[in-house]
């Protein structure tokens, strides 16, 4: 692969990847994914610790896919990855599970979350829960599909307000007096699971509000200087990702006693409660509100174009209704394949079900990838890298170490929850061989 590969202008610095990097990744799940990660862990220090080892293992991730995405800069990411390394059939998988199972869960998930805040902020009736869910996600769907640009609108005004909440908890918690009594030493469980256990479900958890940077490489072929500056922005960007979510849930657990934390998806509103009174608790609230939508907004408008991708190649059914596209140039028929199934796991899953099973399938195939930079690098030694992995071959070993422990752990702790991913992903695999024939017979 030469640098002919793309015609992309090159004028991002350090700075402006750096932003994108933090802003990629900082979304929705850091305000409450602390319910489940003390849940499963049941101690601060363990807490922490996964919180922690959440961020290391991203940080390697994300310098060992930076490889492929600055070798490999093509449209599509890491399906491209993996169809360059493995073949047509794994990467028609990936773009089948991020169509049926990655997409619509997060959309569903965080739809789910933005109703419960809105329950609790007006103090709603419970049973409300299913249709506001369904409400915001049809409402952002429709909104997309006015066009990309009143999308990316959307996209921008939230990005700017998903900060402030994470500013204000951090700085005002942190030197807010406290009579919570916390340990940080010795690092122990507080359940019957067992020490390995717990911290692999803490670590799944965690691993949801870590979850975007499998595209801080896309960058790469628009940077100035990618080897230099790429590592950079992705080990400073990450590694203050981190430093920041385990600042914000160390502030949830000295505000707030574990036990009252467990299980508490309201857990950052009561925080802000007990932080700043009931106003400021509900400003801090509202401001959560707009992280939140904005993140469906993202997952919304980045999603319905995967299946489009998908059928201008004429890879799935109906290939011809989904690469239509509306007067707007948008894929009309893929949001609304997208937003149909969102609807179907708003009804049908929780918040955490939902985001365990697809951190589950997904990391499936990020591990692939990290797996794929070093085949590549013994398989095509001379292919033009413009960066490099850094601390090459720890980096990626820890990052597969890693996936492998969520991937392994979940099978083994969560079996019912993996086992419905793989049959949602392997669902794939009768499709592909059907298109495939359907393919060769035409021709």
């Amino acid at each position: 692969m030469g640098e002919g590969t793309t015609d992309l202008k090159k004028n991002i610095g350090f700075v402006a990847a750096l932003s994108t990097v933090m802003g990629t990744v900082i979304g929705a799940g850091v305000f409450f994914k602390a319910a489940v990660v003390s849940e499963a862990t049941g101690t601060v220090s363990l807490s922490l610790l996964a919180w922690f080892l959440g961020g290391v293992i991203t940080i390697c991730a994300g310098l060992t896919a930076a490889e492929l995405a600055a070798a490999i800069p093509e449209t599509g990411g890491m399906m491209r990855y993996i169809e360059y390394t493995y073949g047509k059939k794994p990467a028609f998988l990936l773009g089948w599970a991020e169509t049926v199972i990655y997409f619509p869960a997060n959309i569903a998930a965080l739809a789910i979350i933005f109703s419960t805040q809105c329950i609790n902020l007006f103090g709603l009736s419970p049973s409300l829960l299913v249709p506001i869910g369904v409400a915001i996600a049809l409402f952002l769907t429709l909104t997309n599909l006015l066009g990309s640009k009143v999308g990316g609108h959307v996209q921008s005004f939230t990005t700017l307000f998903k900060l402030i909440p994470i500013i204000v908890i951090v700085v005002f918690g942190l030197f807010a007096k406290s009579d919570v009594q916390i340990s940080l030493l010795p690092v122990t469980a507080g359940k019957d699971l067992g020490f390995a256990t717990a911290l692999g479900h803490g670590l799944l958890a965690t691993m949801f509000a870590y979850d975007g940077w499998i595209h801080v490489g896309n960058i790469a072929g628009e940077m100035k200087n990618p080897r230099k500056h790429l590592p950079q922005a992705i080990l400073f960007g990450l590694a203050g990702i981190m430093i920041v979510y385990m600042l914000i849930n160390y502030v949830f657990l000295k505000t707030m006693p574990i036990g009252q934390i467990i299980g508490n998806n309201n857990a950052a509103s009561d925080v802000s409660t007990v932080l700043f009174g009931e106003l400021g608790g509900k400003l801090v609230t509202i401001g959560i509100l707009v992280s939140v939508f904005g993140a469906i907004n993202g997952y919304t408008m980045t999603g319905m174009r995967i299946p489009y991708a998908m059928a201008l190649n004429n890879t799935l059914p109906f290939s011809k209704q989904l690469k239509k596209l509306s007067k707007n140039g948008i894929p009309i028929n893929c949001g609304i394949l997208q937003i149909a199934i969102a609807c179907i796991m708003i009804f049908l899953g929780a918040f955490n079900t939902l985001t365990d099973m697809l951190i589950f399938v997904i990391w499936i195939f990020y591990t692939m990838t990290f797996l794929a930079t070093m085949i590549l690098r013994k398989r095509e030694p001379d292919m033009h890298r413009p960066y490099k992995t850094l601390f090459y071959p720890v980096v990626p070993i820890i990052a597969i170490l890693g996936g492998s422990f969520i991937v392994i752990n979940t099978l083994f702790t969560q079996t019912i929850l993996a086992l419905v991913g793989l049959a949602l992903t392997f669902i794939g695999l009768p499709i592909y061989l059907y298109k495939s024939r359907q393919k060769v017979d035409t021709e």
